[in-house]
């Protein structure tokens, strides 16, 4: 059965991508102001002590432009996730950034890997795929929103810029696509909208008969069939039967 998750606006759609970019850009003024070393805690491939990288290397950049580069995508790209896919948002957040983490480790050339780049990616990739493989106007329209914004970074997971972790942007298109295709099912729906006057009708009105349950706009009606009030066969029978009593005498044989 598919689970059908409702497209609905609260406080943590935009609290949550803002105290994850937020907690980034602390982790940053703590690497500049007083612990400069954490910036090797990235990942470093085929090393065992790499491995810890995969969990710490989205909160480390190398220098300021490389942290905002990263921080108005992953905040756009987060809210967007939370918006539209509540239900299954901090799972694509927090297994992307292993997964891809682990792709990066495995494929990765010997190096520091660091920034919330891949990350990025995952989300980039996981967005645009899962509204093609939903089929649902919003959901597809959102994916072309991300490729209209983003496409170009399609470039970058290949090894054309000297410096960049193009294997962490791969690993992220990987697991954004893997992501897709693992939570299919959960697609997203609007939220309908019922008006608190306890007298209202939705149907009564013939603007908003024009759409149906998923938001769609439909141009011409089909007539409705007027509807015709029966009484109940056990009403009309009650109007009609008579009470019938009949007495009988019996003589006394006493008297």
């Amino acid at each position: 059965m598919e689970q059908q998750a409702q497209f609905r606006y609260s406080t943590s759609v935009i609290l949550y991508p803002l105290i994850f970019v937020l907690s980034i850009w602390m982790v940053f003024w703590l690497q500049v102001r007083f612990f400069p070393s954490i910036k090797h805690m990235g990942i470093r491939p085929q090393e065992w002590q790499g491995l810890f990288g995969i969990f710490t290397s989205p909160f480390i950049h190398a220098d300021i432009e490389h942290l905002f580069h990263n921080s108005l995508p992953l905040f756009i790209l987060s809210v967007a996730l939370f918006y539209f896919y509540r239900n299954i948002s901090w799972k694509v957040l927090v297994y992307g950034i292993l997964l891809s983490g682990l792709i990066t480790w495995l494929i990765g050339r010997p190096s520091n890997h660091i920034g919330a780049s891949g990350l990025v990616y995952v989300l980039v990739s996981f967005i645009f795929f899962k509204g093609i493989f939903a089929r649902y106007f919003r959901l597809v329209a959102l994916s072309l929103v991300i490729i209209f914004l983003y496409g170009s970074l399609i470039w970058y997971v290949f090894p054309v810029k000297e410096g960049m972790s193009w294997e962490g942007h791969l690993g992220g298109l990987i697991t954004g696509l893997l992501f897709a295709l693992i939570f299919r099912k959960s697609v997203a729906k609007p939220e309908r909208y019922v008006w608190q006057e306890p007298d209202y009708i939705e149907d009564d009105d013939p603007f908003l008969r024009h759409f149906d349950a998923d938001g769609n706009f439909i141009e011409n009606l089909e007539p409705e069939k007027p509807e015709i009030e029966i009484e109940s066969e056990a009403k009309i029978e009650e109007t009609q039967i008579s009470l019938k009593v009949n007495y009988i005498f019996k003589e006394n044989p006493d008297r």
